[in-house]
């Protein structure tokens, strides 16, 4: 771990590493500036020294504004800023990241993505768990699969994209019948068997000549007078990785599609 030996020299290795749980560990009683001065006497800091300490970490996660105020009238997305500002009171090498986005709306998701790339900006190595492939897709250079406590794969985001295959075409027509006359169609242009969704009404299909096989598709389903709800050239996403790689999609993934 950051160059050392973790059996023999783990008092070095722990001064090196930030963790931050799936749930914010900050006192709402306390103000934002009072928890991360405590959390800097806690790690031995000196009084002065965690006080200014607190001041660079307000400033830096932009919760200046809210330095005096009660932890307990902050946003999800502040709450969570803070707690990577308390990880971060003795400048780790490597941040540990729980889930740091469970429960969060997207605004305050957003606001703490934000905050992960300026760290990885400034030279921190962030590992980060998370089952929104979204997240990951948006943040890792390098991205670990697991299923069931299994690593499955593990590669860039665009690699692991590479093992579904190039852009596709996906069209999504308006009624179920036309499903079979749009097979026919997208067939002529891809270099693959169509694939269909009857329940989402949905054919897609691997393309390499991506704006000449849309244009065909879409000039020769108008043609044929085929209603289409929605036509387009799309990459890979991660959710059909996991889907290739594990048979299932996230629970995630899952839940979503229980919503809609």
């Amino acid at each position: 771990m950051a160059g050392l030996d973790v059996g023999r020299r783990a008092r070095e290795v722990r001064a090196r590493i930030g963790l931050t749980g799936q749930y914010a560990a900050v006192d709402e009683v306390l103000t934002g500036r009072q928890n991360l001065e405590m959390f800097g006497r806690l790690f031995h800091l000196g009084g002065k020294r965690a006080r200014s300490r607190a001041t660079e970490l307000l400033e830096r996660f932009d919760l200046s504004g809210a330095a005096d105020k009660g932890v307990g009238g902050y946003s999800g997305g502040m709450r969570r800023r803070l707690d990577l500002a308390a990880s971060m009171i003795l400048a780790p090498a490597v941040l540990f990241l729980d889930e740091p986005t469970t429960g969060l709306d997207p605004r305050s998701r957003n606001e703490v993505w934000d905050s992960v790339r300026a760290l990885v900006a400034d030279g921190t190595t962030v590992l980060l768990t998370t089952q929104y492939l979204e997240e990951a897709d948006k943040l890792a250079s390098r991205i670990t699969v697991i299923d069931q406590g299994r690593a499955i794969a593990d590669d860039t985001p665009d690699g692991l994209k590479n093992l579904v295959g190039g852009d596709r075409i996906e069209v999504v027509v308006a009624e179920r019948a036309d499903i079979p006359r749009v097979v026919k169609v997208v067939s002529r242009v891809t270099d693959g068997e169509p694939e269909s969704d009857e329940s989402e009404l949905r054919v897609h299909a691997p393309v390499t000549d991506r704006v000449a096989a849309l244009t065909e598709v879409a000039r020769t389903l108008q043609d044929e007078g085929v209603r289409v709800e929605d036509i387009g050239l799309r990459r890979p996403s991660l959710d059909d990785v996991f889907l290739r790689l594990t048979g299932h999609r996230t629970e995630v993934s899952q839940t979503k599609g229980a919503a809609a």
